[in-house]
């Protein structure tokens, strides 16, 4: 059973920075990435990462994000910097199983929520 845990999240200044993980468990993965929902407003992608390790970031957050990967342990990394309070919202990581399947798997989301 494939099953996807965030952590991380929670409550920071702007300007301040954060790291979110995704434990990944119950199959190897392709794909890997984060999107994020504000408020009101339709989920977006943020950041990508292949097994690989070729990664494509969203405009918002290129240049303050990193995103990274640990294949032995399964596990998916975020780390946002400079965060501003356009950066609120609940943050999803996303699976693609390998082989591809089609079917993509998510965690459960963590709240981020920058203040002024």
């Amino acid at each position: 059973q494939v099953q996807l845990v965030e952590s991380g999240g929670g409550l920071v200044q702007a300007g301040g920075s954060l790291r979110l993980s995704c434990a990944a468990s119950g199959s190897i993965f392709s794909i890997m990435g984060w999107f994020r929902q504000a408020p009101g407003k339709q989920r977006e992608l943020v950041a990508t990462i292949t097994r690989g390790g070729s990664i494509n970031y969203a405009d918002s957050v290129k240049g303050r994000s990193t995103i990274s990967r640990d294949n032995d342990k399964n596990t998916l990394y975020l780390e946002m910097d400079s965060l501003k309070p356009e950066d609120t919202g609940v943050y999803y990581c996303y699976a693609d199983p390998w082989p591809i399947t089609g079917r993509r798997y998510w965690g459960q989301g963590t709240q981020v929520t920058v203040s002024s």
